[in-house]
């Protein structure tokens, strides 16, 4: 009997998330959305992870974007 965890972010790490968000939308549109310095000035993965991971409504809001994303890319 196999259980599907319904989390969406279950086993998915926030490096893994700011990956799939820049290669799919950008660093501008990630800008647009969650309106951070770490994305709209100079934006890196490395500077986005250590912000992210000291800012936690940071991090909700960029958790959160990415599972709306992924719901309306299977939707597609």
């Amino acid at each position: 009997m196999s259980s599907k965890n319904p989390d969406p972010l279950h086993g998915v790490t926030l490096e893994q998330i700011l990956l799939h968000m820049v290669e799919n939308y950008g660093w501008e549109y990630m800008g647009e959305q969650v309106q951070i310095n770490c994305f709209t000035h100079d934006p890196s993965i490395k500077s986005s992870l250590k912000f992210l991971r000291k800012t936690p409504w940071a991090r909700a809001k960029v958790e959160a974007l990415y599972v709306f994303l992924k719901r309306y890319e299977v939707d597609k």
